[in-house]
């Protein structure tokens, strides 16, 4: 992606002026071999892109050309031959067949003898042996310049440009002075046209470079006339110039060797490719210094490099806003064969270099490999290859499958253009977007910093548990990763002892057993069966046996939705909880559940081993809802301070869920970003309350809730009783009896008949069918598990202002 500041120019090259070379190779006087030699670009003038096929020249002799174009007389003669019944087969030996004289004047048709073949064939591998032969290089120094596989350098592209290359300048002159710049005088690029420009030279002159992207008064359509360079001043064109209008190419390094009697050097080449020369062209969304990796490779000699130049990913050119006018970005490998684009993976430029280097193992420029010709390289690396094969996660991140296909163009949403407010909105509030600050619960991470420390600090570090516990929404999670998040900087420093992290959130597990699994592979990397998990953890906690080659430190096991882990049995939580009261365990246990009371729901001997360590997360009121979301926007001026507050007191008024606050107002910026590009008449930018009030209506005003208001009235009961339940047992589920039997309570303190079970199962039948609430299938009425399709608070909104039963906003 574009870096998010611009670019200033650099004055002083990585190796000062050693880029400056020669292009004649380092042998001065070269002899003609009769062997394989790749051609230059400087040998073969090449046209356009599909020029960078290095054409080969093949050299076999007179004998050999005599083979490959025999006459028309002899072929018709091989014809007959071939057309004339055998009177004898032979080996199924087949050579090739040439015109023998004889003193009579007769054609002979007898195949050449194998022995005579073998001894010609010999003849021939003994005088291209020494042609052949090749050696290996990671590094070479050419020209003062030193040379490494995996480096990007600037290739020559034709032969008549020696005068003109002679002229590249490094550093680029300033658009207005014409002069190049210094340390003392700092240059800006624009991004848009790549112009550089000193600082002073501006109008008005700028004292710093400023954040963000920084466009010049030419490309911004004022009304100025470009300077022009004063008399007998020649303005040379950099080699960034030169390379975006297709006068020079850019290459990244896979191999390097010397080769032949004259002693060569050589690369195989893999090619860039700018937008220009693909066949879908520059997009509007293509960055300025975008370049492809291509599939398409070539043989050239080292006089055809000019010099490095910087090829980075996204993440590295975002950083790169100082490393000077030869740096570019590739995101993308373009395929020269199939017209396709697919995105690289992250070091996936770097991570060829280093399987070559390990395949190869050669090393600097004085360990040399030697083979006779290419074959053989690929013989020996394959071999190298089975006998250090690599593990199969070393591989991650990488494509496979589909998506080695690629696309034809490059999506436009993937980088458009320059975002708006409201759409650095909609992204920063995303649930999935971590904020970078917690606010309004510095007590409470206070208290859970306190604990962990005070675990990890002591020596004998018994183990400890802590039971977290508050409605859906209030920051439960994320105040323990905050936590987690401080301390491992701690860590780093030195002022807290190592640990061992792991996280489980219990909506993953397939059943509460597999629990046992995720821990075991955590501690060890390894996955094994529940069963054999939980005997090797039995003997690491309770024993202090160590798993594999684990360290001996603490470790803190993070349990998100505690309460799905209760089976009939309750064992499972009874392991885990009775582990951190062993002496060797050193296990800090933190349980985070939606149920206040549900130690004491759980049986006695699991209760006592929870402890009486317990933090309540409360639920927000709206000054607290309103200083979240006015962080979450911090620096983006998008929204009216009275939308925010009134977004803040309608959530509030129902749960002071702070999920629910953010996606109405991200909703609400969807709105009117919506409403201003549909009216053209629009002055208000900002999200006012009538977005949110629209957002909130489209929210809580769903098919589902309609229904929900529309049921009757021993269904809004039977609703109110199961959201009840729900909230008081802080479980994802119940049973048609527990249900009943709270309906069956709230009838009578309330003066409403009870209308009997019968009625009560035919209710939520229809409920069931309607979808509004989940059935486990089965003829099991009594125990017939049930479950809300929809958030508790959708109900809670549906139900809380009824005019027919007025007391149903007590129990919700």
């Amino acid at each position: 992606m574009a870096a998010s500041t611009p670019r200033t120019k650099t004055f002083q090259s990585p190796t000062n002026n050693i880029y400056r070379k020669s292009y004649l190779s380092p042998s001065s006087s070269t002899t003609p071999s009769h062997h394989l030699t790749p051609q230059t670009p400087q040998i073969l003038t090449p046209l356009r892109r599909s020029a960078r096929h290095v054409s080969r020249k093949i050299d076999l002799g007179d004998d050999d050309q005599e083979n490959l174009n025999p006459p028309i007389e002899e072929m018709n003669l091989i014809r007959k031959r071939e057309r004339a019944p055998r009177k004898q087969s032979t080996d199924g030996l087949k050579t090739p067949k040439k015109k023998i004289k004889s003193k009579d004047a007769e054609v002979s048709f007898s195949p050449v003898s194998p022995i005579r073949s073998e001894k010609t064939t010999r003849k021939r591998r003994n005088t291209e042996t020494s042609s052949n032969k090749r050696v290996y290089y990671n590094k070479v120094e050419f020209d003062s310049v030193e040379f490494q596989i995996g480096d990007d350098v600037y290739v020559k592209r034709k032969e008549d440009e020696e005068e003109e290359d002679d002229d590249d300048a490094e550093i680029e002159d300033c658009r207005i002075c014409f002069k190049s710049g210094s340390i003392n005088n700092v240059m800006i690029e624009c991004d848009d046209c790549l112009g550089g420009f000193h600082l002073k030279c501006l109008k008005p002159p700028l004292k710093e470079v400023p954040e963000g992207d920084w466009i010049c008064n030419f490309c911004q359509g004022q009304s100025l006339e470009v300077p022009k360079p004063p008399e007998g001043k020649k303005v040379a064109r950099t080699a960034r110039e030169k390379l975006l209008s297709s006068d020079l190419w850019a290459a990244r390094i896979e191999k390097l060797w010397r080769g032949g009697v004259d002693g060569v050097y050589w690369i195989r080449a893999r090619w860039y490719m700018i937008p220009e020369e693909t066949a879908s062209g520059r997009q509007p969304h293509n960055l300025k210094r975008e370049v492809y990796l291509t599939n398409d490779f070539a043989d050239v000699e080292m006089r055809c490099v000019l010099r490095h130049c910087f090829v980075k990913s996204p993440k590295e050119f975002a950083k790169a806003s100082n490393d000077g006018d030869d740096v570019f970005l590739c995101e993308y490998e373009y395929d020269v064969h199939w017209h396709s684009f697919k995105r690289l993976a992250d070091g996936d430029c770097e991570s060829d270099d280093h399987e070559w280097k390990e395949e190869e193992e050669v090393g600097d420029s004085d360990e040399e490999l030697e083979v006779e010709d290419e074959d053989s390289v690929r013989d020996s690396k394959s071999k190298r290859g089975l006998a250090s094969s690599k593990a199969a996660n070393s591989l991650k991140g990488r494509f496979f499958g589909l998506d080695k296909v690629g696309a034809k163009r490059i999506p436009e949403h993937v980088r458009c253009h320059k975002q708006s407010e409201l759409e650095k909105a909609k992204a920063t509030l995303l649930l999935a977007t971590r904020p970078k600050s917690l606010p309004c619960r510095n007590k409470e991470m206070e208290e859970i910093t306190a604990f962990i420390k005070g675990s990890i600090l002591d020596d004998q570090c018994l183990g400890r548990c802590m039971y977290i516990h508050g409605v859906p929404g209030t920051g439960k999670t994320v105040s323990v990763l905050s936590v987690m998040k401080n301390l491992k900087a701690e860590v780093e420093e030195g002022s807290v002892s190592p640990y061992c992290f792991v996280e489980i959130n219990g909506l993953k597990l397939a059943s509460p057993e597999k629990i046992y699994t995720v821990i075991y592979e955590a501690l060890s990397g390894h996955r094994v069966g529940w069963k054999k998990a939980l005997h090797s953890l039995n003997e690491r906690f309770a024993e202090g046996k160590r798993i594999g080659k684990e360290e001996e430190k603490p470790c803190i096991l993070l349990i998100d939705e505690l309460d799905l882990l209760v089976t009939r049995n309750q064992s499972v939580l009874y392991n885990i909880l009775d582990w951190p009261t062993r002496p060797n365990s050193k296990l800090i246990v933190l349980g985070i559940a939606n149920t206040m009371d549900l130690p004491e729901k759980l049986l006695p001997r699991i209760s006592s081993r929870m402890g009486i360590q317990r933090l309540c997360f409360g639920p927000y009121n709206h000054t607290q809802l309103q200083e979240i979301i006015s962080t979450r926007l911090k620096g983006i001026d998008a929204f009216e301070k009275q939308a925010i507050e009134f977004a803040s007191r309608k959530v509030a008024a129902i749960s002071g869920d702070a999920r629910r606050a953010l996606e109405i107002c991200r909703r609400a910026a969807e709105v009117a970003d919506y409403r201003l590009k549909n009216s053209t008449t629009a002055k208000n930018q900002l999200v006012v309350m009538a977005d949110v009030e629209a957002a909130i209506q489209e929210m809580f005003q769903a098919p589902h809730i309609q229904v929900m208001k529309s049921v009757s009235k021993l269904s809004k009961i039977y609703l109110t009783a199961m959201v009840h339940e729900l909230y008081k047992t802080g479980m994802a589920e119940t049973t048609f009896d527990r249900v009943a039997t709270t309906v069956s309570s709230l009838c009578g303190t309330n003066g409403e008949a009870f209308p009997g079970w019968d009625v009560l199962l035919k209710v939520g039948c229809e409920l069931g069918e309607c979808r509004i609430i989940l059935c486990e299938p089965g003829e099991r009425h009594r125990l017939q598990k049930l479950q809300l399709n929809f958030p508790s608070d959708d109900v809670a909104f549906a139900l809380k202002d009824n005019k027919d039963l007025p007391w149903l906003g007590n129990y919700l």
